[in-house]
């Protein structure tokens, strides 16, 4: 099992490096092009690993976003544009939606006093004067 270890290792710096050089920007990529680390990986795996790592691979990471960052965090899908003028017209329907809303909250509270104020006085809702 230990006579396999150096394969496995190996094996593990070839995938490694392949896939983070796919992975990496061409234009961050340093001292050779894309492609010819590509080739020089899978040519001399552990030569091509070792020299990837070491001189090839970008020095910093990845700070791009392919979107822009705003008050939504960064998440893409909350950042739809908007057509002019669509900000006062839903601010219209809300205003009027919240009107809607009061007026249907005080009805049902008057309706509460009424149903209270008749338990109080020992009379039904309907009215009539209990037995």
């Amino acid at each position: 099992m230990l006579r396999f270890l150096p394969v496995i290792v190996e094996i593990a710096l070839l995938v490694f490096c392949l896939i983070d050089c796919i992975q990496s920007d061409s234009d961050r990529v340093r001292n050779l092009s894309k492609g010819w680390w590509l080739v020089l990986i899978v040519v001399l795996p552990l030569a091509g690993g070792i020299a990837w790592l070491t001189v090839g691979r970008p020095q910093t990471p990845r700070t791009h976003v392919p979107w822009r960052s705003t008050q939504t965090a960064g998440f893409p899908e909350y950042e739809h544009p908007r057509r002019f003028g669509d900000d006062d017209v839903a601010a219209a329907r809300r205003r009027a939606e919240e009107r809607r809303s009061d007026d249907l909250h005080e009805q049902m509270l008057r309706d509460w006093e009424a149903q209270l104020r008749a338990r109080e006085q020992g009379t039904p809702e309907d009215g009539a004067p209990r037995a």
